[in-house]
């Protein structure tokens, strides 16, 4: 591990610095690909009908083990590394406010060490880094697991910075997201108000009922909004066009599908209030996470045998100052405790609250229990047995989608989270090649929760990835996207 440390620390800060949003992280994409490449992996780029995904596989024969990356970043988040104070940076709006950049290094980390091993010691066994874009808000690998990307592995791993560190478990919402897009009739607001309709008027009356449809959801249920067209900034103008965008969460699919039954219901009827037209365009989904108890506690014994990292009295000299931005309330949502409750919960966070930097792994036990948020590493998890865990790289309590988490992102103390993160999947793979009987095992659980119904995607087959939404024409060279599909 110690000869890709320097390579890996570059790698992140490169990652880092681009901060592409879902469906343009070409750049990244590209530097990911390239060193793979360069290690001797087979790299196939542009799969699953996205120019930004990819695989790379090393070895051959069984077990065959995936590791996910992910490498998009966040609009509205862009912010100076380093910092204890909000400063953004120039030249950019967006930020690596959830760590994909550490995400994705570590994952390739992993698999450089499980190909050296592979050929060190001359085992059967195949690594396969799934180069997944679009986390936030695309659901890239949902579009994966539907064109059969992960069909041929035994087990896939995967991992996300947090705070603290443990396995994940119990499960995350499934979701799905669709515009709302009213057309109406434009008139002079004064001189002739009733010959106009209004399109905004759609959207406001639509997003009143479905504020009033929230008395009527389970508990578990959430819907949020974003009004991404008002239509205009003049007042005395009836605007003629308007547009919302709907993200709907539930505990599974076919919950999700009957809510946004439901928000399709009130879109009409604001429509047919105002007398406009609505379209409704589903932009994208993702299921639920279906957790695997036996590769939960590879996980964790990974987690065990990797030691932690040491940091020094400057790191956590910026640690400390950092520390000063995050609240309680912050602790009580980290990542790395989501999925936990009462004296238990309660008792981890005391210890956050007490620790610059977390120092130890949190106690595993299997858990039935859902998660709030989402993630397309559910739709992996309904193809083949997926487990995955939080890694120690920020302050305990640092907000995900937040300036401090993309200030952190790039800093020593994240860089240590990093590489031990990819020592533990790492680890992890390493023992299912040493004893394929795990995966077996893991397969076993699969289909006994899963009933051994086949995967279903939750995006409609006539949905393609909405290429165009997180990028501009200038972050999208075609010369990076050629020297990619060169090398595949």
């Amino acid at each position: 591990m110690e000869n890709y440390e320097e390579l890996l620390t570059e790698l992140n800060a490169c990652i880092w610095d681009y901060a592409e949003l879902k469906f343009g992280e070409y750049r990244s994409a590209q530097a990911l690909e390239k060193l793979l490449e360069q290690n001797g992996f087979e790299v196939r780029s542009s799969v699953a009908g996205m120019e930004t995904a990819f695989t790379a596989t090393c070895g051959s024969g069984s077990p065959v083990i995936g590791i996910l990356a992910e490498y998009d970043a966040l609009s509205g988040l862009s912010q100076e590394a380093g910092e204890t104070c909000q400063k953004p940076r120039e030249g950019t709006d967006n930020g690596h406010g959830c760590g994909h950049c550490l995400l994705g290094t570590a994952s390739v980390g992993a698999a450089l060490i499980v190909k050296d091993y592979l050929e060190g010691h001359k085992k059967n066994g195949t690594v396969v880094l799934a180069g997944c874009p679009a986390e936030e808000g695309g659901s890239g690998k949902a579009y994966m697991a539907r064109a059969g990307i992960f069909d041929r592995l035994d087990i896939a791993l995967t991992w996300h910075p947090g705070g603290g560190y443990a396995v994940l478990t119990g499960s995350l919402q499934a979701n799905c997201q669709a515009y709302f897009r009213f057309k109406g009739v434009s008139s002079h607001a004064a001189g002739a108000p009733h010959l106009g309709r209004s399109a905004l008027d759609a959207v406001e009356l639509m997003d009143v009922g479905v504020n009033y449809m929230r008395e009527h959801m389970e508990p578990v249920d959430r819907i949020h909004y974003a009004i991404t067209d008002t239509g205009g900034s003049s007042p005395n103008v009836v605007q003629n066009h308007a547009e919302v965008l709907y993200l709907i969460r539930s505990e599974n699919t076919e919950k999700v599908r009957k809510l946004y039954e439901r928000v399709c219901k009130i879109a009409r009827g604001a429509a047919m209030m105002t007398e406009t037209a609505v379209e409704i365009v589903f932009d994208k989904a993702c299921s639920n996470t279906i957790s695997n108890e036996v590769l939960e506690q590879l996980l964790y014994e990974s987690m065990e045998r990797v030691p932690l990292p040491v940091y020094s009295e400057e790191e956590l000299k910026f640690a400390a100052e950092m520390k000063k931005t995050i609240t309680d309330r912050d602790i009580e949502s980290d990542l790395s405790i989501g999925f936990m409750e009462g004296r238990e919960k309660r008792g981890v966070e005391a210890r956050y609250r007490e620790l610059v930097m977390s120092d130890f792994v949190v106690p595993h036990r299997h858990r039935e229990v859902l998660v709030a948020g989402s993630s397309d590493v559910g739709d992996v998890s309904h193809t083949v047995p997926t487990a995955q865990f939080i890694g120690g790289c920020f302050v305990p309590g640092t907000p995900a989608h937040s300036w401090q988490m993309v200030s952190q992102s790039k800093s020593e103390t994240a860089v240590k989270g990093m590489l031990y993160a990819a020592r533990v999947l790492a680890d992890a793979a390493i023992r299912v090649i040493e004893d394929p009987q795990i995966a077996v095992l893991a397969r076993e659980e699969f289909k006994t929760v899963t009933e051994g119904k086949a995967y279903c995607c939750p995006i409609p087959p006539d949905v393609l990835p909405n290429m165009n939404s997180g990028r501009k024409k200038a972050e999208q060279p075609s010369e990076l996207r050629q020297t990619a599909q060169d090398a595949g």
